[in-house]
């Protein structure tokens, strides 16, 4: 069924309460998708008004879900975190808030469990060269240069 043309501010924003309703957004996401159903700017300002006041839209709990999937589920670190959550044009505060959310046990014990199973995929037998693989997959991945280098040498002396 091919998306429908134009919509009244009510329908766009029923649409959008059902958007941010099933998964938390962030600004940015919900005017790109109220630019791409060629909403006026007026409109926009109207709806993102809305979703505020009703609760649909929160940037902080936005910053700190999007955290505590990243790093559980994609196992990224604080760096990566951080990086992406500019990129959606949250605040440094709330990012900030987010990064609490990370427990520093868990964090350390995350990063040395990928490391161990990065380790036993690596089929390197130049120690140095697979120190280097290590670590490249570890920083790109977000974790931070002192605590992958003091693992990486940890774990491969």
């Amino acid at each position: 069924m091919p998306e429908k043309s134009t919509f009244t501010v009510e329908e766009a924003t029923r649409k959008l309460e059902y958007f941010c309703s099933y998964q938390d957004r962030c600004h940015l996401e919900v005017r790109q998708k109220l630019h791409q159903m060629r909403m006026i700017p007026e409109a926009i300002d109207h709806i993102m008004a809305h979703l505020i006041a009703h609760d649909f839209l929160n940037e902080e709990r936005f910053s700190k879900s999007f955290a505590r999937g990243k790093f559980n589920i994609k196992n990224w670190g604080r760096i990566r975190i951080t990086r992406e959550l500019k990129q959606r044009n949250i605040s440094p505060i709330n990012i900030k808030t987010a990064l609490k959310e990370l427990d520093d046990t868990d964090y350390t014990q995350s990063l040395e469990a990928l490391a161990i199973k990065r380790l036993g995929q690596l089929k390197d037998k130049d120690k140095e060269q697979k120190k280097k693989k290590l670590a490249d997959y570890l920083l790109y991945r977000g974790w931070e240069s002192h605590l992958v280098y003091e693992l990486v040498f940890r774990l491969i002396p």
